[in-house]
């Protein structure tokens, strides 16, 4: 019983691991592709965006990223998430 127990809270554990949304501050390309409805221009607008601009500092700026749009970034909010900003090198 109390391997069948462990073994369910591993499969637990792993599976919300599995649903955490992905930070648009601090994803790689592949990880930002990995999120449906982002492809790989989408990914690296994403991407060039965060590096020309800063972080993110709210979802909604995502929809100042081209392909983006209001209607896309509000299906986009329960898979994305807009993590503590990180200092990008050579930017103080």
């Amino acid at each position: 019983m109390k391997k069948l127990l462990g073994s369910f809270l591993v499969g637990l554990l792993l599976s919300v691991s599995a649903w955490a949304a992905v930070d648009i501050n601090s994803a790689t390309q592949s990880e930002l592709e990995a999120v449906k409805g982002i492809g790989p221009a989408k990914a690296k607008a994403i991407m060039e965006h965060r590096q020309k601009n800063g972080p993110f500092k709210n979802m909604d700026a995502l929809a100042e990223v081209k392909g983006f749009g209001k209607a896309s970034v509000a299906k986009l909010k329960g898979e994305l998430t807009v993590g503590a900003a990180k200092p990008m090198a050579g930017k103080k």
